[in-house]
C-alpha cells in the first residue's frame, strides 16, 4: 500500500469511529498558532485515550504537551477525579495548550510545567508523588532513554510505558544509521528489553502519519503489592 491509500483508511476510521469535535477544535486552534504539526493521529489519540482507560490509569504523566492534543484524550481518560501531569518545553506550546484543555473541558485536571523535561522531572521525583499508572512519552527522541528510566522512578507494578515514533519509518531496524532519532530508538528498545522490571513490544502503525510505531511496556511485579 502507498501512503494515500494509507491516509484514505485513516479518514475512513476517524469518519466512523473517532469524530470528535473538540479535539478537532484543537488541532485546528494547533495550526492557527502555527504549531509544528506533530501531534499524533485522531485514531492514535483515541487510542491512547482506550489504552489509559483500559489501564484504569487516573494518574498520568506526559512528556511532551505540544497543543496539547493528545493531552485531551488522557485527560477524558483518567476522569473527573483523576490527573494528568505533562511536560512542554516551549511557552508558545503550553499557552496554546492550556487553552485548548480548557475548551474542551478537561483544564481543570491537567497540570502543565514548561522547561525542559529532563531539568523538571527531578523536581516531580522530590515532591515524592504518588506513582503514575501511565506515562507517555512523545517529546524530545534522543532522551527517550533517559525518559524511560525517569517512568522507572515515577510509576509502580502494573503501571504502562508507552514511547512514541520509536519506529521512525522502519528505520529502527538500521544498526548503522547516522541519524539521533534512530538510534535514540535503538537505544530506547535494547534499554526495555535490558530492564528486567520492564516487559515490552512495539507496535507499528501505519496512517496519515506515515510508518511509525509506539513501545508498549509494563512494569513488572504485582500490582497489589
Amino acid at each position: 500500500m502507498t501512503t494515500p491509500d494509507w491516509a484514505d483508511v485513516d479518514r475512513y476510521l476517524v469518519d466512523t469511529l473517532v469524530q470528535d469535535p473538540e479535539t478537532e477544535a484543537a488541532l485546528a486552534a494547533n495550526a492557527a498558532a502555527e504549531l509544528p504539526a506533530i501531534d499524533v493521529s485522531p485514531p492514535q489519540g483515541k487510542f491512547l485515550y482506550l489504552l489509559a482507560r483500559t489501564a484504569r490509569a487516573r494518574r498520568v504523566l506526559e512528556i511532551g504537551t505540544l497543543g496539547g492534543y493528545s493531552t485531551i484524550w488522557l485527560a477524558r481518560a483518567v476522569g473527573e477525579k483523576g490527573q494528568v501531569v505533562t511536560f512542554e518545553f516551549e511557552q508558545k506550546h503550553a499557552d496554546v495548550a492550556r487553552k485548548n484543555l480548557d475548551s474542551a473541558g478537561v483544564g481543570d485536571r491537567v497540570e502543565i510545567r514548561v522547561g525542559a523535561a529532563l531539568d523538571n522531572l527531578p523536581g516531580l521525583a522530590e515532591e515524592d508523588p504518588e506513582p503514575f499508572d501511565l506515562v507517555f512519552i512523545d517529546a524530545d527522541k534522543v532522551n527517550n532513554s533517559n525518559y524511560v528510566q525517569w517512568a522507572l522512578r515515577l510509576t509502580k507494578p502494573g503501571s504502562v510505558i508507552i514511547v512514541d515514533n520509536v519506529v521512525r519509518e522502519g528505520g529502527v531496524a538500521d544498526a548503522n544509521s547516522d541519524n539521533a532519532a534512530i538510534q535514540a530508538s535503538r537505544a530506547v528498545l535494547e534499554l526495555l528489553a535490558a530492564e528486567t522490571t520492564l516487559d515490552a513490544t512495539v507496535l507499528q502503525t501505519v496512517g496519515a502519519k506515515g510508518w511509525d510505531g509506539f513501545a508498549y511496556a509494563i512494569v513488572d511485579g504485582d500490582p497489589t503489592d
